[in-house]
Parts: C-alpha cells; sequence; structure tokens
C-alpha cells in the first residue's frame, strides 16, 4: 500500500497550491479519502474528507470556502486545491484512505510540507 502525496512548498498569502496523493496497492474505490495536516507543536487536524462513492464532502471551518478535495477514481489519486492560503495554513499535509466496514484499515502517505510566507 502506497499514498504518495506532491505539490507542496513555498507560496506566498494569497497564493494558491494543488495537493495530490497517489494510491496503490487498494481499492481506492472502498476508501474515503481526507487531508490532514500538523504544524509545528500541534496535533494533527482534520482539514477536509470525500466519501468513497457519493462525492460529499467535509472540510474544516478554517478552510472553508478556500479549499476544494476532489478524487479521480480512473486516476487512483486524490488532490486538494488551495487558495487563498493564509500563513496559518502552514503545516505538513497528509494524505488518508480509511475503510471501516466489514474491517477497519486506515493509510497514511508520507506529508508534504507547505509553507505560506512572504
Amino acid at each position: 500500500v502506497q499514498l504518495v502525496e506532491s505539490g507542496g512548498g513555498l507560496v506566498q498569502p494569497g497564493g494558491s497550491l494543488r495537493l495530490s496523493c497517489a494510491a496503490s496497492g487498494f481499492t481506492f474505490g472502498s476508501y474515503a479519502m481526507s487531508w490532514y495536516r500538523q504544524a509545528p507543536g500541534k496535533e494533527r487536524e482534520s482539514v477536509a474528507r470525500i466519501d468513497r462513492a457519493w462525492g460529499i464532502t467535509n472540510y474544516a471551518d478554517s478552510v472553508k470556502g478556500r479549499f476544494t478535495i476532489s478524487r479521480d477514481a480512473a486516476k487512483n489519486t486524490v488532490y486538494l486545491q488551495m487558495n487563498s492560503l493564509k500563513p496559518e495554513d502552514t503545516a505538513v499535509y497528509y494524505c488518508n484512505a480509511l475503510r471501516e466496514w466489514p474491517n477497519r484499515y486506515d493509510y497514511w502517505g508520507q506529508g508534504t510540507q507547505v509553507t505560506v510566507s512572504s
């Protein structure tokens, strides 16, 4: 099983980035996909989630209206489009795949750094 994130980097406040997470080794369509982030000295927090079947999305209040999560079943890839970035968005962003029935499986990527600074 692999989740490989890419697309992080340094961006100025107000800028945009698009993160990608390429999945392999499991049935992508059977898993809800999420993005989490962890800033220095803080706990890991959920940023956005998209369900496995209907495309239903959920967002943290801090990113609503600025971030968009999507998935491409043909490419086994989940994306996070981040617009109007703020310095407080600076963190390591992690991709997560979760299936809870009939058995629970929970996979994580290695993370990609996003730094928002002028």
